[in-house]
């Protein structure tokens, strides 16, 4: 697909807009001098709206947009189970988790497992985030989006890793937290608007110009299937979604993971004015996800109808965006990439909060706040070269990259949710508890994808969670009281306010509603 001058001319200028808004909000006082707190937390003063639209927009990135279309081509509307049950799991994190974290006062998930464990939990997991946000999260971003340019505006490869790089440095490495969660506004309204557009077309085209209500009644009606949200075991996709596992199994385990235990999501809501600004952006994501399925997913399963003989799913939404006229495309193309640069600076950010604040602080108590906001963005800059250097030779041998990120994350998964559930909901777990449940963790998933290949991705990652829960347990009531400062619950205050009460009964309200109608 080849994009009019009048579309180059629009994503020339929306990349320019959105590195000089990045400067802009990022700008301070008169004789204020950027702290740590500024460049890592947006000095803690992050409003609900940002926040909210910061959670989607380094969520959704190209592997998202263009992986979960091609999966609503080839198995339909159940994968949208990723995005509505993240709906609720937020709520879930916005009551229980966030205000245990804020009364902590915390700048990273390392920092909180200090304060719940001990200083060698800390180490370990500082290092292992880092680890696998650098070279399996931040070189799949990079090269998945390369990938997206490619097969969408025919840019090279390596010419798309160096711009991607290019532009996500340029506008979030000198504002740090603030200048990602603060542009992110534009960029999940392009986003957004970019993925109702084409829906709406795709719809449309489906029902012979007789509008997207008429489409979509052509569309259930030519490919039922496509609307089952839990498939049954003969379903040629079964693994990837086996049936009920959805609901739950593994799945809660995953999504526990990325929203409440993942430094590259939660570092949004650490920055938060307040317990109740925190949740009220979480109330925003939320809804958000529940929408996400009518942009990502419905374009997918149109393409079934429109261009049923796709050599690859994952070509379904390059060639939906076909439909849309010159101009619009490039707005379009902009919103692409506008996803793709909102989680190449959450993730740059991320990095370089953990190494600073956990590891070259911890070796230099003494540093001052400017010299901390100098190695975070040092570090930044280091974390996005090499994964520029990396990204070809770690994933160009797979076929769907999108595997490479859950075949390693998913070994760690079921140990960190175990780790951080009993460290916030029960004070016996121990640190040697901690460190069972996270080795256990990476044991016994090799153990299962090596040993029981036909265990499906999903129901592998929910026993091996039960498994290492037994095991912290039994080691934390064999070990010796522990002797953290922070001792999980505390003195926090769970209540939440009647707007968050009534959002979370519509949330599932909703979920049921979506889950009866297309069971």
């Amino acid at each position: 697909m080849q994009l009019a001058t009048i579309d180059l001319v629009i994503i020339a200028a929306y990349a320019l807009m959105i590195i000089g808004l990045a400067q802009w909000v990022s700008r301070e006082k008169a004789g204020h001098e950027k702290d740590a707190s500024d460049y890592f937390l947006a000095g803690k003063a992050l409003p609900w709206w940002a926040i909210g639209a910061s959670l989607i927009a380094a969520n959704i990135s190209a592997e998202q947009i263009i992986g979960m279309s091609g999966s609503g081509f080839a198995l339909g509307l159940g994968i949208a189970s990723y995005e509505w049950m993240a709906a609720i799991t937020l709520i879930i994190v916005g009551k229980y988790f966030l205000p245990i974290f804020l009364n902590q006062g915390i700048y990273t998930m390392p920092q909180y497992l200090e304060q719940r464990y001990n200083h060698s939990v800390r180490m370990v997991m500082a290092v292992f985030w880092i680890s696998l946000y650098v070279f399996v999260n931040l070189t799949a971003i990079l090269w998945l989006g390369a990938l997206a340019m490619e097969s969408i505006a025919g840019v090279d490869k390596t010419y798309g890793l160096l711009l991607l790089g290019l532009l996500a440095t340029a506008y979030s490495l000198y504002g740090g937290l603030k200048a990602v969660a603060l542009t992110d506004i534009v960029q999940v309204v392009l986003l957004v608007f970019g993925g109702i557009l084409i829906a709406w077309l795709a719809l449309d085209q489906v029902g012979g110009g007789a509008g997207v209500v008429a489409g979509f009644d052509i569309l259930t009606a030519e490919v039922p299937e496509k609307f089952d949200m839990i498939l049954s075991p003969d379903n040629p996709h079964y693994a990837s979604l086996p049936g009920i596992s959805v609901l739950v199994g593994g799945m809660w385990v995953m999504n526990l993971s990325y929203w409440g235990c993942n430094q590259y999501i939660i570092q949004r809501a650490l920055a938060a004015k307040s317990v109740d600004e925190a949740r009220k952006g979480i109330v925003l994501a939320a809804g958000l996800k529940l929408l996400m399925p009518i942009f990502v997913v419905l374009p997918g399963i149109a393409a079934v109808v429109l261009i049923p003989d796709l050599s690859k799913p994952d070509q379904a939404y390059p060639e939906m965006m076909k439909l849309v006229p010159a101009g619009l495309k490039g707005l379009v193309f902009a919103a692409l990439i506008a996803a793709i640069l909102s989680s190449l600076g959450s993730m740059m950010n991320s990095i370089s909060t953990i190494f600073t604040m956990d590891i070259y602080r911890h070796f230099r108590p003494q540093t001052a706040d400017g010299k901390l906001v100098a190695i975070g963005r040092g570090v930044a800059l280091l974390a996005i070269i090499v994964a520029m250097l990396t990204a070809q030779p770690l994933l160009g041998q797979f076929d769907q990259a999108f595997q490479y990120i859950q075949e390693f994350t998913g070994f760690f998964t079921p140990g960190i949710v175990v780790l951080f559930l009993l460290g916030l909901f029960w004070r016996r777990a121990t640190a040697t508890g901690a460190l069972a449940a996270a080795i256990g963790s990476f044991v016994l998933s090799a153990a299962c994808w090596a040993w029981w290949p036909s265990l499906p991705f999903m129901d592998r990652v929910g026993l091996v969670f039960l498994a290492c829960a037994g095991l912290a347990i039994g080691v934390s009531l064999m070990s010796k009281t522990p002797t953290a400062t922070a001792d999980g619950i505390g003195d926090v205050d769970f209540a939440t306010s009647a707007s968050f009460n009534a959002a979370a009964v519509a949330t599932m309200l909703v979920l049921a509603a979506l889950y009866i109608t297309w069971w």
